[in-house]
């Protein structure tokens, strides 16, 4: 095992409440998780639960020249690893903060909505009460017809974001480990 996975097994171990994976994300999980965006009309990107930043760098590559990314991650060691990497860029914000507080920070900059957001945030190891503030979060702050990209290794999320969104679709990618599914959902 390589010394980054190592690593992330380790994180694991000591913060299973922030992380909520055995290892980064696979590049299959990330092209199924971000097939769907339209990166050419998303001006407001957001990521909640980054990790490592296996989606943000693909965010980056493919997010369009004018676009603002705010990526939230709660687990120190993330946070600071993704700060460093991106303190350069301008279009990108790293936040230590609840994704539940995503509109305060959209706001703050002068944004009234996002146009994606996509999470990792391991929605089934939090209490009820925290993810369904974080969904109706999400949702408060997406644009009509937003969209909320969120993967998870079982199919019991589903039933915490259909209160929240109408319009679900799941897709299956066994190329990961462990393997996904991933819920791409529309605001209603």
């Amino acid at each position: 095992m390589d010394k980054k996975k190592n690593n992330f097994l380790k994180e694991f171990f000591k913060e299973r409440k922030t992380v909520g994976a055995i290892r980064p994300s696979s590049k299959s999980l990330a092209n199924k998780m971000l097939k769907n965006v339209d990166f050419k009309e998303s001006n407001v990107i957001v990521e909640f639960g980054p990790g490592t930043g296996v989606f943000t760098r693909r965010i980056i590559e493919e997010m369009n020249p004018n676009a603002s990314l705010y990526v939230f991650e709660l687990h120190e060691p993330f946070f600071v690893k993704l700060q460093k990497e991106y303190e350069d860029d301008d279009r990108i914000q790293i936040i230590n903060d609840s994704a539940a507080d995503v509109r305060k920070y959209l706001k703050a900059d002068g944004k009234d909505f996002a146009d994606v957001i996509i999470s990792s945030l391991p929605l089934t190891n939090f209490d009820q009460k925290l993810t369904m503030r974080i969904l109706k979060s999400a949702e408060i702050a997406l644009k009509p017809e937003g969209q909320y990209i969120q993967f998870q290794y079982s199919l019991n999320a589903r039933k915490l974001l259909v209160k929240i969104f109408n319009s679900i679709s799941i897709q299956f990618t066994a190329n990961n480990l462990p393997p996904a599914f991933v819920y791409t959902c529309k605001k209603k």
